[in-house]
């Protein structure tokens, strides 16, 4: 019966379901019950056999002379070696008195060669009744064909798992987007660029640790439960504890407790960790998402452009083995200085207004009217030129940029530029048009800062549902005295998609969240 079972209809599933079923019914029979296996020694990954033979090796081999066969076992150091292997079968060929099956693990595929006289008889036997998706443990003898390919001579075969429901056909793989995010498992089964695109999220997230911590940065672990949700301008979800009968959120940031550690001596402090916010779901955002935000005492908004410049150079470098990386068909080169440019400059430079020259809200409102650009009743002059950079400038700015100098309206966390108070030390790292990070010279002034939260207070009750509210912990360990700082936030989740040419957010998390099926 064929197990081509991509668009099979569901009398011929179920009929491919209940014959693996009666075979593990006789496997448990005769006493081979593959789920009473605990534990399988394994000496060597697909990796680790393929990586000791060179392409001048495997050229050499195709050559297919007694004089090569000696030349291979010279310089091969695993040529004839025994060694055990364990993976998943994801091809069979033969079957006869001789097999080829492909057996997949973490690092790639490798094949095993099954000889009935090497075997035996009975042994062969149970190798012929396995099932493509069956995880099996492999001994053997490591050779090269005559074509070059590295392979195992099998001399014992064991069944460690049984695969109750068979993979999707193998030409079409798993192409239904929707059940890929939902069938993770068998997505990174099937679809090899799938789990390498997680494996260089890893290694993207440890580069980024061996920077900091090689820099002297503190990696440290903040509460997720809170009673107040600042830090960022978002909706928060809230839960209930039921132990002490208090409503509490779920973090929208790192940034709150971050600052008190700044507060209680530790001058340089990061965290990765997963952040949740109450928002909708598109390619760019998931409700859930892995955000790093790290402080740094006596320094400004300028030494974290030099922090965000630094690492995504080492990052491209390490994970990638270049600087100049491509997104969708667009070059973005991480090696060249990033454009420093200011809010205000970048409206003027891509809309034509000049917020110098506008002095009033009134005069605000009505460019925005002008220009067809959307406002509400509570925007203040601030608000309208973010929403100018929002509509005119962001799709623009492709190559590594900083914006910076916002307007303090938008940043209540912020330290005032001194020679302007209607502006922030703050910028936005932008590439590829999305905002990849976020960073500040950090306000450590109580006083500015309990007006902030006021007046962040007051939009609140205007409607403004992202709004902060006054932390009065937080309040507590800025009147106890914050050195100057400089912080920043990163969206660790955009940086992948970037690294890794993925269309979509949902393509760089394991397990996006997703719509319940019944509805």
């Amino acid at each position: 019966m064929s197990e081509n079972t991509n668009n099979a209809p569901e009398m011929e599933l179920s009929e491919i379901i209940q014959v693996r079923h009666d075979k593990l019914k006789e496997l448990c029979e005769e006493g081979r019950n593959p789920f009473e296996i605990t534990k399988f020694d394994v000496t060597h990954s697909s990796g680790d056999i393929q990586n000791n033979y060179t392409e001048e090796e495997r050229e050499i081999t195709k050559r297919g002379s007694e004089e090569t066969e000696k030349i291979m076992a010279k310089i091969s150091s695993l040529n004839g070696e025994n060694v055990v292997v364990a993976g998943r079968i994801m091809s069979k060929r033969g079957m006869g008195k001789v097999g080829f099956i492909h057996i997949s693990d973490i690092d790639g595929q490798i094949q095993l060669f099954v000889k009935k006289d090497i075997l035996g008889e009975d042994e062969y036997n149970h190798f012929k009744k396995l099932d493509i998706g069956d995880i099996i443990g492999a001994e053997g003898e490591v050779f090269t064909t005559q074509t070059g390919e590295i392979s195992i001579r099998v001399s014992k075969i064991t069944l460690l798992s049984k695969s109750l429901k068979p993979l999707p056909e193998k030409f079409h793989g798993m192409t239904n987007t929707d059940l890929r995010y939902r069938q993770r498992y068998v997505d990174l089964i099937m679809n090899k660029d799938v789990k390498d695109t997680f494996m260089k999220r890893s290694k993207i997230i440890s580069s980024i640790r061996r920077y900091l911590d090689a820099d002297g940065f503190l990696e440290v672990e903040t509460p997720m439960l809170v009673s107040n949700a600042g830090g960022a301008a978002a909706r928060p979800f809230e839960t209930h504890f039921n132990a002490l009968d208090e409503d509490f959120k779920l973090r929208i940031s790192l940034e709150l407790y971050l600052k008190r550690l700044i507060v209680g001596g530790f001058d340089k402090v990061y965290e990765i960790g997963r952040v949740f916010r109450n928002e909708g779901l598109d390619t760019r955002h998931n409700p859930e998402f892995t955000l790093m935000e790290l402080y740094q005492a006596y320094t400004d908004y300028h030494g974290m452009m030099d922090l965000t410049e630094n690492l995504y150079r080492h990052v491209a470098l390490e994970v990638l083995g270049t600087t100049k990386i491509v997104y969708n068909g667009i070059e973005m080169d991480l090696g060249k200085p990033f454009e420093r440019i200011t809010m205000l400059d970048a409206v003027k430079k891509y809309s034509g207004v000049d917020f110098n020259e506008i002095k009033t809200l009134e005069e605000a409102r009505k460019v925005a009217d002008e220009h067809h650009v959307e406002y509400e009743e509570r925007h203040k002059k601030g608000d309208i030129l973010n929403l100018f950079f929002e509509e005119f400038v962001e799709d623009h700015l492709i190559q590594p940029t900083f914006v910076m100098d916002h307007p303090v309206e938008i940043s209540p966390l912020t330290k005032k530029k001194p020679e302007n108070p209607d502006y922030v030390e703050r910028f936005e790292f932008f590439m590829n048009g999305w905002e990849m990070a976020n960073a500040y010279s950090e306000l450590n002034d109580p006083i500015d800062q309990r007006e902030r939260f006021k007046a962040q207070e007051e939009q609140l009750a205007q409607g403004d549902e992202e709004a902060n509210t006054t932390d009065e912990d937080f309040m507590n360990a800025l009147e106890i005295g914050m050195p100057p700082t400089g912080g920043i936030g990163f969206g660790i989740d955009r940086m992948c998609m970037l690294l890794t040419d993925s269309a979509a957010i949902r393509d760089v998390l394991l397990f996006p969240t997703m719509k319940p099926l019944d509805k």
